[in-house]
């Protein structure tokens, strides 16, 4: 088959993975924007939310974006690979290199503004809390939301199971919901042994947990990129002299 043949292949499949990729997350894109039950419109319904949270309730039309970018440079990549079109090769090439230094732009950015991050979860951690204290136990939407959370995460509230004091719920039946205990006894579950963590600091510590991985796959798929590149160039100046 040779070299240039093996790099035709090692295109195609790479491409033909990113293609597929590109339509499961356009797909989960046009899922979030379609389905009014998921978090996000759980975000919209937190009253005096913090004003840059609305970024946040577009994060379907990103995922939109991404998956449709992903589409064209699969299909550019296979396409060029198997057509020997240079042409085609090239825009592959150009667009790989602006989504890289985007994401390494993203990177700097995601370091230097990280103590902003921090803030806005604060401020929204306290949005959530109001929210929980005012329509857990009495708003049948928030309250569902907030059980299928806890079942999923295995968690308890926001922060605790204290987000729950001086809810409809709590002042109603003097208990706090049943995931907020290890027990499995509902009537028992009272604030001397709600001992499960918040599902934020759940969700932190699995970040926390996961870091060398999230790490690594972020690095693995800089590695990818920079090899699309040097592969689709090499094939692009290949066909160059072939046809000259």
């Amino acid at each position: 088959m040779g070299c240039f043949g093996f790099l035709k292949v090692m295109m195609f499949a790479f491409n033909g993975i990113i293609f597929l990729a590109g339509a499961a997350i356009l797909g989960v894109g046009i899922w979030v924007k379609v389905d009014s039950g998921s978090i996000l419109g759980f975000l919209k319904g937190i009253k005096d939310a913090p004003a840059e949270m609305n970024q946040i309730l577009n994060v379907g039309y990103l995922l939109i974006a991404v998956g449709a970018v992903l589409l064209i440079i699969g299909f550019l990549g296979c396409c060029g690979a198997m057509k020997e079109n240079r042409c085609m090769l090239l825009l592959f090439f150009v667009i790989v290199l602006v989504v890289f230094i985007a994401e390494v732009a993203g990177a700097v950015v995601i370091l230097v503004f990280k103590p902003l991050a921090g803030e806005l979860i604060e401020k929204l951690g306290t949005k959530v809390v109001q929210n929980i204290k005012k329509d857990y136990g009495e708003n049948s939407d928030v309250t569902a939301l907030w059980n299928a959370t806890m079942d999923t995460l295995k968690c308890c509230g926001f922060y605790n199971y204290t987000d729950f004091t001086d809810s409809p719920f709590e002042k109603s039946t003097h208990l706090y919901p049943q995931q907020c205990c290890h027990s499995a006894v509902f009537s028992s579950c009272n604030d001397t042994i709600a001992t499960v963590t918040g599902c934020f600091p759940k969700f932190k510590q699995l970040i926390d947990e996961n870091t060398i991985v999230i790490v690594a796959v972020a690095l693995g798929i800089a590695a990818l990129e920079i090899l699309a590149m040097v592969v689709s160039m090499t094939l692009y100046c290949i066909i160059g002299s072939k046809s000259g």
